[in-house]
């Protein structure tokens, strides 16, 4: 089964839990065990697996990541967005998740993240879900 999910992001830089969309769209699977693969076709965004328990977490990576790869760092990219691609780069286009028991195999203090690098934009993310 493979679902397209639409986001909009409001800010250049932004981590979004979409565990429970994620969650959500396996529950109506009805899989009980195999592998979410989330992926996000845009090449200046990513999804990535942290910590969703306290909010400080996701702006310390923004605030880091901007320190170690600032927007206008002299780049030739003519879109001006070449801070964006790098950091997409980094973290990557998707990530594969396990299912257990018809639900996600995270840990007590993990969630997905919709990282967004070029915002504020519209974006689409796919969970594609395989049995096995």
């Amino acid at each position: 089964m493979l679902k397209k999910f639409s986001i909009s992001t409001s800010s250049r830089i932004q981590l979004i839990d979409i565990t429970e969309k994620i969650e959500g769209f396996i529950i109506k699977s009805r899989v009980k065990d195999g592998v979410a693969l989330v992926y996000t076709p845009h090449t200046t965004s990513a999804i990535t697996i942290n910590e969703n328990a306290d909010p400080s977490v996701q702006y310390d990576i923004n605030n880091f990541l901007s320190k170690l790869i600032p927007h206008l760092g002299g780049y030739t990219h003519l879109e001006g967005n070449s801070d964006s691609h790098i950091k997409s780069t980094l973290f990557g286009a998707s990530e594969h998740l396990i299912i257990s028991a018809g639900r996600l195999l995270l840990g007590t203090w993990q969630g997905v993240y919709f990282c967004e690098f070029d915002g504020p934009r519209s974006r689409n993310f796919y969970v594609k879900v395989i049995e096995g």
